[in-house]
């Protein structure tokens, strides 16, 4: 009998190497996908209508490129909540982000969902932990992995009152406990060496339909830059499609506790936008075959007026024989860099 993740009794060190499942699958809902792909300026049709997908050769809506962030940061928090007890989930902060895509997430898909603890790097109070959540289809076939690394803090005493004053601001939630007769649906288990499965070779990926192609486009080339503005209403609504209940993308007294000089933008947030840029310019959303960023900075937004975060990339490389280009990309706002790193490859028509 497999045993939940509560049962575990461990620090983060003895689990790293060791593999997790959540309890229950995902189903990706069609009006899911079509709210998150708002949330994200995801303006492709294929996200939006059956009849789009099809002509691109898919029976199902296209979910965005960094839709999986929704299933991948509720298992990271469930992760944090129940088995890295050490870590305080209030002191995390995400510091890099990595998919890779065996095909794109579909409206109808019933996804498992396995989750690794893949390293962990020590620095004073500091740990960077490194974890690797693989979504799979109803066939077992991989459908795409996420990579993130957030920086977990422990051993720090937290100030009553700012507990206090947070408590009042958090959004309240319920887990079912350990004991109840409900099980978390969302609560993970322990999988004992022999019950992890090799990975099964994905199928093979259907061709794509892009603007540029590998015949036309060359290194060096320069995509069309663009601006987009992000304001409190867009938080607010990302906060709710994408489950992330930080309260200092909404909340000003929160964002001034931890720091900051106003409430500010998710980074998974910036990542989406910045995924709808690069996929507006190939054409088809189901193109991306990698994409990592590292954050960097952060978009300050004001109670009553947006911030505009602009846009640019750069073809690095093209291989015509593959059909496969590497595209740098880069973001700002107010000037300041929000990545230290956004790099994507793409399938070429």
């Amino acid at each position: 009998m497999p045993e939940t993740a509560e049962a575990v009794a461990a620090t983060a060190t003895d689990l790293v190497g060791r593999h997790f499942r959540v309890r229950d699958h995902y189903d990706v809902g069609r009006e899911k996908v079509r709210e998150f792909a708002r949330a994200v300026r995801g303006d492709h049709p294929a996200h939006h209508h059956e009849a789009d997908a099809r002509k691109l050769g898919y029976e199902g809506l296209i979910a965005s490129p960094t839709f999986a962030s929704v299933i991948g940061a509720a298992t990271t928090r469930a992760l944090i909540g129940t088995v890295l007890t050490e870590y305080d989930v209030s002191q995390i902060l995400q510091t890099d982000q990595v998919f890779e895509y065996y095909r794109p997430i579909l409206a109808g898909d019933r996804l498992s969902v396995d989750v690794a603890v893949e390293n962990i790097r020590a620095y004073g109070d500091n740990d960077f932990l490194t974890i690797k959540v693989t979504l799979a289809d109803a066939a077992q076939l991989p459908v795409l992995v996420s990579t993130t690394t957030i920086v977990a803090r422990k051993g720090v005493e937290i100030d009553p009152a700012a507990v206090q004053t947070m408590t009042g601001v958090v959004m309240n939630d319920h887990v079912s406990s350990a004991d109840s007769e409900i099980a978390d649906p969302s609560g993970l288990i322990l999988l004992a060496p022999e019950e992890v499965a090799e990975p099964t070779a994905p199928a093979p990926p259907l061709p794509v339909f892009t603007v540029p192609t590998a015949a036309t486009l060359a290194a060096g080339s320069d995509l069309p830059a663009a601006k987009v503005p992000v304001t409190r209403g867009d938080l607010v609504n990302y906060a709710g499609v994408s489950g992330d209940p930080n309260p200092i993308h909404f909340s000003d007294t929160a964002a001034t506790l931890v720091g900051l000089p106003t409430v500010v933008a998710h980074g998974m947030l910036t990542m989406g936008l910045t995924a709808g840029y690069l996929t507006s310019w190939l054409g088809d959303p189901a193109a991306l075959s990698k994409f990592s960023v590292r954050f960097a900075g952060f978009v300050p937004v004001e109670p009553t007026a947006p911030t505009n975060v602009d846009f640019t990339g750069k073809v690095k490389s093209v291989d015509a024989d593959r059909g496969v280009a590497t595209v740098v990309l880069g973001a700002t706002s107010e000037g300041k860099k929000l990545f230290g790193r956004a790099v994507a490859e793409v399938r070429l028509s």
